[in-house]
C-alpha cells in the first residue's frame, strides 16, 4: 500500500438501519404483490410450523449472507481461509465478515455483492416459482439485509478498480489506497 492516506469510507448504521427498515418494507409487499399477481392467488395460510421454518431459513441464511462474503473475499481475491475472519458484533447488531489481506477494489465490489445475488435474489426467485410467500418473504429480508453492502459498494465506484481496499476488522469501514 502507499505511503499516502487512504480514503476513509465509513458507514453510518443509523442511517442504513433507517434504510433497511423502509426497504424491507416496501420489498415484501411489492414481492408478495407479485407472487399474489402471478400465481392468481391473494390469500395464504401459516402454521406454527412454518413460522419456525421461517425463522430458522432467515438465520441459516444471514449465516450464509457472511459465508458467501468470506467465499467472494477468496475466490476473487485471492484471500487464504486464514486471513479470513467473520463473527457477530453485538454493539453494532451485524454479522460480519472480513479479510485481514487488503484487495483490488475490483475484488472487493465483487465480494461485496455475491450474498445479495445468493442469498437474497435465489431464494426470491425460487419463492415466485414455488408459490411460496414466506420463501419470497425470506428473501425480500435479505435483499434488505444487503444495504450496508450497497452503500459501500456505492462508494467504492467512486474509485479506480487498480485501488487497493483494506477492510477494518472492528468497524463498518473500508480504508481505500490510490
Amino acid at each position: 500500500m502507499c505511503d499516502k492516506q487512504p480514503v476513509v469510507i465509513e458507514l453510518n448504521m443509523k442511517k442504513i438501519a433507517r434504510d433497511n427498515m423502509i426497504l424491507t418494507v416496501v420489498l415484501v409487499v411489492l414481492l408478495v404483490g407479485l407472487n399474489a399477481i402471478i400465481h392468481q392467488r391473494f390469500t395464504g395460510e401459516f402454521t406454527l410450523l412454518d413460522f419456525f421454518y421461517f425463522f430458522a431459513a432467515y438465520i441459516l441464511l444471514i449465516i450464509l449472507h457472511e459465508a458467501f462474503h468470506l467465499i467472494g473475499f477468496m475466490l476473487f481475491g485471492g484471500v487464504p481461509y486464514k486471513e479470513l475472519d467473520y463473527g457477530i458484533n453485538l454493539q453494532l447488531g451485524v454479522a460480519y465478515a472480513t479479510t485481514k489481506k487488503p484487495l483490488t477494489n475490483a475484488a472487493m465490489k465483487k465480494a461485496l455483492l455475491l450474498p445479495f445475488w445468493t442469498t437474497g435474489i435465489v431464494p426470491t426467485v425460487i419463492g415466485l416459482m414455488l408459490d411460496n410467500f414466506l420463501i419470497v418473504i425470506i428473501g425480500a429480508l435479505l435483499i434488505a439485509g444487503a444495504m450496508g453492502d450497497f452503500y459501500m459498494y456505492k462508494e467504492l465506484r467512486k474509485y479506480p478498480n487498480e485501488a487497493t481496499v483494506r477492510d477494518d476488522s472492528k468497524e463498518p469501514k473500508l480504508y481505500v489506497y490510490l
